[in-house]
């Protein structure tokens, strides 16, 4: 039975400024039945605070602590082993970051950075990598969905530096147990107990499977004809939209 339900935001619940048709009905069917509900993304163009901002100026209520976000989760991870970290961020994210930044960095700190993915910017992490910096990215996506088309995210960028100094980058966001596991422990579940939704079939579908959970691709967003194909294990369903995932649960 499932006790818990997490959400994917962009390409699930939104795409750039509008909800997806049925998020809103889809959402308030999994409060008017009480299952608990936490949004996880691995979203680097926006904080966390500016993200939610965004979310309830669509219409959506929403509590900052209900969404997990991968730069948080490589804030943490930065706290927890005392590292000082260069960032490769959007600007937009690097209010995160802000206190801990310091003149000797030994972390490389990547998210979806967009226009800073200059020649310089990932000349100056290669640089530090080869120093022994180690590569903390927000996840390792290969796009997402904008309205004029899919663009490249975080994980070709993480690609190329992996594959330019040898190292192996530690992924703090989705696909990584470990952010799954943050989110479920919330929610007071186990990992069996929750389901993943998410238009991502290698980080939402296939990451919350190998998390022990069950999930469902839906067919928005970054979705492609086949994508399917690609899941990892049983366990998981294709639908429409979110809507429809939800309404197998309520």
């Amino acid at each position: 039975m499932i006790k818990g339900v997490l959400l994917d935001l962009s390409g699930t619940v939104y795409l750039d400024d509008e909800l997806l048709p049925g998020a809103v009905v889809a959402i308030e069917r999994l409060h008017a039945r009480h299952i608990p509900l936490r949004y996880l993304t691995n979203t680097s163009r926006r904080s966390r605070r500016t993200m939610v901002k965004k979310l309830r100026s669509m219409g959506l209520s929403i509590a900052e602590e209900d969404v997990f976000t991968a730069p948080r989760a490589v804030r943490d991870y930065l706290l927890e082993h005392q590292f000082t970290p260069w960032l490769l961020v959007h600007p937009e994210v690097e209010e995160e970051f802000a206190d801990l930044v310091g003149e000797e960095p030994d972390a490389v700190v990547l998210g979806d950075a967009a226009n800073a993915f200059s020649y310089a910017n990932l000349n100056a992490a290669f640089r530090l990598l080869l120093d022994g910096a180690r590569l903390l990215a927000v996840g390792d996506n290969r796009y997402f969905r904008e309205r004029d088309g899919m663009s490249l995210d975080a994980g070709p960028f993480v690609a190329a530096l992996e594959y330019a100094t040898g190292c192996q980058a530690i992924i703090l966001g989705k696909p990584s147990p470990a952010f799954f596991h943050a989110a479920t422990s919330e929610l007071g579940c186990r990992p069996q107990e929750i389901l993943m939704i998410g238009d991502d079939v290698l980080s939402d579908v296939n990451g919350a499977l190998k998390a022990g959970m069950k999930a469902t691709l839906v067919r928005t967003g970054k979705y492609r004809l086949g994508d399917e194909q690609q899941i990892c294990a049983p366990g998981a369903c294709v639908c429409a939209d979110l809507l429809e995932a939800v309404e197998g649960l309520v």
